[in-house]
């Protein structure tokens, strides 16, 4: 069928429609022929006309090929219209011979809307088939005025319902491809978000592991290595008492990074909620880290009802572990303080040292980033405040019960669907100079 396409269009939605159906026009154009030779056999005409009408379908047959068919393929407009001028010629001699050339009308009107590049241009070749044909006929059966105003009336009639059923079935069949073309971009739009949803989510996943990893197995290296340097040191003064005590440090905090790892390859919460309250792993957290540093710290738990939500619990315990970190690396503090509050819908938790202090200058590192992002997640905020020489203080305020965990993992994930990773920012004081907060 012709299409309605814009002109800029039109060639390559012929195309696509001619290659879209030709099979069907293939096989429905041979059987056509095959009945009109077995017709033409079957016919009371003189041998000789026969011998003719059968030759004139072999020409019809190898100006499909050769023409329409190839044309079809190629997206050839001029091939096409090559082969509706031998149809045409075609149909109006096998009038002319007798028989059954009229039958051959119903192949010729709908291979003309197959074929025909437009509307106007299906319509004009069916206006020359029918006058030909018509005209044939008239000559054919010697008719005078009165016989050929009646075949012109009635070839005039099949003229008019050949056009109108064409531009419906056009009609139809544009549409057909207008759905089709449709689809197929929804089809490759889909696609392209696919596959965008997947780059994001590995994007996003691979910085939720690098903020998990950065919370807990790296700030455990760090510990693993400082205790190690602390060892030797020992070592090389005669102090094999202290040295052993070093390496039993290392050990358990190599026990617990081994333990962060599992967690993180089963995707499950931090191992240190696995058994106990939130207040239970900061009272583990806290005397780790001073065995490691020499720093005193003291975990007050407000919160005698805990702290209901698994997310708010990694929350509070990652804010607790980054602060710490930060701690070791800037403060030099010789004194913390975890405070762990429920007031009305929201936990708090306060992690207050002696340390140097903020400059006023000072900067928000991705340590302190990473945090915020986790708080955020969480439905909750982020305050860090210190004043020079004064100390410190980091308070993560979440809901009670913490924002819906999605996957039930209890990982919080910060924009985008995971926290920052990178080094630690400090969330405690540091002297300008050191790294950026």
């Amino acid at each position: 069928m012709s299409t309605s396409a814009a002109p800029a269009h039109e060639p390559v939605g012929r195309h696509e429609f001619w290659r879209r159906t030709l099979r069907m026009w293939d096989l429905g154009f041979g059987v056509m022929v095959v009945l009109s030779a077995a017709a033409i056999g079957l016919d009371t005409m003189p041998a000789p006309r026969k011998v003719v009408a059968v030759a004139l379908l072999g020409v019809l047959a190898v100006a499909y090929a050769a023409l329409g068919h190839t044309g079809a393929v190629r997206g050839d407009a001029r091939r096409a219209d090559a082969y509706l001028a031998v149809l045409t010629a075609v149909g109006t001699a096998q009038v002319v011979l007798g028989g059954i050339g009229t039958v051959l009308l119903f192949l010729a009107y709908s291979q003309i809307w197959f074929f025909a590049r437009t509307r106007p241009t299906g319509i004009a070749w069916c206006t020359a088939l029918t006058f030909g044909v018509a005209a044939a006929s008239a000559w054919r059966t010697g008719a005078d005025a009165g016989v050929a105003a009646q075949i012109a009336g009635q070839f005039g009639i099949a003229l008019l319902f050949a056009v109108t059923l064409g531009l419906w079935i056009t009609h139809v069949a544009e549409q057909s491809e207008e759905r089709a073309y449709l689809l197929d971009e929804l089809r490759e739009t889909q696609d392209a978000l696919a596959a965008s949803h997947h780059a994001a989510g590995v994007v996003a996943e691979r910085e939720r592991l690098a903020a998990e990893i950065h919370d807990t197995l790296a700030q455990g290296f760090t510990s693993v290595v400082m205790l190690a340097q602390a060892a030797a040191a020992e070592l090389e003064r005669g102090h094999a008492d202290r040295a052993a005590d070093r390496l039993a440090h290392i050990e358990d905090v190599a026990r617990d990074n081994l333990a962060e790892a599992r967690a993180l390859v089963g995707a499950f919460a931090p191992p240190g909620l696995g058994d106990g309250t939130l207040a239970d792993a900061l009272g583990r957290l806290a005397q780790r880290f001073g065995a490691e540093t020499g720093v005193r710290v003291d975990v007050v738990d407000d919160a005698p009802d805990g702290v209901p939500g698994r997310e708010a619990q990694v929350v509070l315990l990652r804010a607790a572990q980054e602060s710490l970190a930060n701690v070791r690396r800037h403060a030099g503090a010789s004194h913390v303080t975890l405070r762990l509050v429920r007031t009305g819908d929201e936990v708090v938790l306060e992690v207050v040292d002696d340390g140097r202090g903020l400059p006023p200058d000072a900067t928000e590192g991705a340590g302190v980033r990473g945090m915020r992002a986790r708080a955020d997640a969480a439905g909750g905020r982020l305050e860090v405040t210190g004043t020079p020489g004064d100390g410190t203080r980091v308070r993560v305020r979440v809901p009670v019960g913490g924002a819906p965990d999605p996957d039930g993992t209890g990982v919080v994930r910060g924009p985008g669907g995971a926290g920052h990773g990178g080094d630690a920012g400090p969330a405690t004081g540091a002297p300008r100079g050191t790294e950026e907060r």
